[in-house]
């Protein structure tokens, strides 16, 4: 039965759909908002060219002496200081233009055409205001939004830009200080068991010592057995302490590493379980490996695949290099245990993530986390299938 991930994992998860929900809110509220504010100016902007098209109808229309024109203009055609304007007559040639921005120095052939491409683009943003002259002539007053209109139109994208920006910044901030708050845990909890295992490791020496200069005991194999179990839990101390410190990474012949790992591995696994190492690299081939923390890798691997097939089955390990890669290592490790569903890939590399009734469900967290921050290096599921098997890839470099 599945063991549910860690709490900080789902803590996580529901603190970033708040941050995403925050924003979505924060966004849909001004959009909603800024949509009224373009709503309300476009209509004050309707009313205004209105307002111009009735005054130049009162001005063609009444008899009103110079004073009176030149209020009227001033006070009403000229106070329009921000919406594009072209008059034209019935067959559109332009008549007056407000608030465009012509270039200099063109010919009035050249200023006429320009000012008829302007009227085609106003013909498709607004239908013309139509201003009766009498005798059935007439002339059409063409407009535009205003700059500060188009400009409130595409605040609501810059500010879910923005926000959206902070947003991401929020979410990574978060995750980096939650990285950091496990890698911290990771640590000291490494830290702590390497000191726990110095005292009761010190006692196996002494023992182991005393064993192998007694007549007795010494030619006994059991004492060659507690030796070699002592350095192995010497291994495991040094692996435990160097986690949270920057380990030493040296060129090894990867080939030779693997095998001195799956050795040890042979004799302290089931009989039942058949390794086999399948080599591609040319003889000599190296990779930037720290010994310790890359055997602890391949065992915990190793062990999972074992796990996974109930102690009986084959664990293929396939040394090459990546096909698209000239200077890295692959080795692919393959089991033919009950292989992981498509819905848990993503899940086994979780700490606490386990299907044993037992364990703590750390080993290949422990081992991504080895890989990818300790060597640089890649970790991943490659191929699985349930029933068949799993195959994981693992990448380092040269």
């Amino acid at each position: 039965m599945p063991v549910p991930s860690l709490p900080i994992y789902d803590q996580k998860s529901r603190i970033k759909l708040v941050i995403v929900g925050v924003a979505l809110f924060i966004g849909a509220i001004t959009v909603i908002y800024t949509n009224l504010l373009v709503q309300r100016l476009s209509e004050r902007e309707q009313q205004q060219i209105d307002l111009y098209a009735r005054t130049l109808r009162f001005m063609i229309s009444s008899e009103v002496d110079d004073a009176n024109t030149n209020f009227v203009s001033n006070e009403i055609i000229d106070a329009n200081k921000t919406i594009p304007v072209i008059l034209t007559d019935g067959d559109g040639n332009p008549l007056d233009a407000r608030n465009l921005t012509i270039p200099a120095r063109l010919s009035e052939e050249k200023r006429i055409a320009f000012l008829r491409e302007e009227v085609e683009e106003m013909k498709q943003l607004h239908p013309p205001i139509v201003v009766e002259l009498g005798a059935g002539l007439r002339n059409y007053i063409y407009y535009r939004d205003s700059v500060l209109l188009g400009q409130l139109r595409t605040y609501p994208l810059v500010q879910l830009a923005v926000i959206t920006c902070l947003s991401v910044i929020a979410y990574f901030a978060f995750s980096y200080s939650r990285r950091a708050e496990q890698n911290r845990v990771w640590v000291g909890l490494a830290k702590e068991t390497a000191h726990q295992l110095g005292t009761p490791l010190s006692s196996l020496m002494a023992w182991q010592s005393y064993l192998a200069e007694s007549e007795r005991f010494k030619d006994e194999p059991i004492v060659e057995e507690l030796s070699k179990d002592i350095r192995r839990l010497q291994i495991i101390t040094e692996r435990f302490s160097n986690i949270g410190s920057v380990p030493i990474l040296k060129s090894e012949d990867i080939a030779t590493t693997t095998r001195n790992a799956i050795e040890y591995l042979q004799s302290r696994l089931s009989r039942k379980v058949v390794f086999t190492i399948q080599d591609d690299l040319l003889p000599g081939t190296t990779a930037q490996v720290n010994v310790p923390l890359f055997d602890w890798v391949i065992e915990n691997i190793c062990k999972n695949a074992v796990d996974a097939m109930n102690g009986k089955g084959s664990i293929t390990l396939h040394l090459r290099r990546p096909v698209r890669s000239k200077h890295q290592i692959a080795i692919d490790i393959t089991d033919t245990g009950k292989g992981i569903p498509k819905s848990k890939v993503d899940r086994v590399f979780l700490p606490g993530y386990t299907t044993k009734k037992r364990g703590w469900g750390l080993g290949l967290a422990l081992a991504k986390r080895i890989i990818e921050n300790y060597h640089e290096g890649k970790l991943f599921v490659k191929w699985s299938e349930v029933g068949r098997g799993t195959t994981f890839r693992l990448i380092l470099n040269e």
